[in-house]
């Protein structure tokens, strides 16, 4: 089944974080994501949101954080947005916190791309990791 988009714009506050990732979570049920992955899926968007909050947009609420969910066929496409200036290892102040922060979307997520905004992919069919 092909799930309508969804797309919210919320304002940079604490609060939105749970808003977005309830949205997040509810698209990927009505998607078809098994229970087990819905965790996953909820503890990325989370992280995802509350760097976008805190760190891009400052917690600034006339400025909105943008959250989208697509079904792409054989995956979700989620997309975080915030108007901060963009980060990339080299800008992070404290690496080895934003590394841990980096890898634990990673684990999640069958993707991850970030510079002003945050994709993240996740696999209809199940992934097996080694190692």
């Amino acid at each position: 089944m092909t799930e309508q988009p969804v797309e919210l714009n919320l304002p940079s506050r604490i609060a939105s974080i749970d808003e977005a990732a309830t949205a997040v979570t509810d698209a990927a049920r009505r998607i078809g994501f098994p229970d087990e992955a819905l965790f996953g899926i909820e503890l990325a968007v989370r992280e995802a949101v509350t760097n976008a909050v805190l760190h891009g947009n400052r917690q600034d609420e006339s400025v909105p954080v943008e959250v989208g969910v697509s079904d792409a066929g054989a995956e979700m496409v989620v997309t975080v947005r915030d108007r901060g200036t963009g980060f990339g290892p080299a800008r992070v102040a404290d690496p080895p916190a934003a590394s841990r922060q980096l890898y634990a979307l990673a684990l999640d997520c069958d993707a991850i791309a970030h510079l002003r905004s945050v994709a993240l992919r996740w696999s209809k069919s199940p992934v097996i990791r080694t190692g």
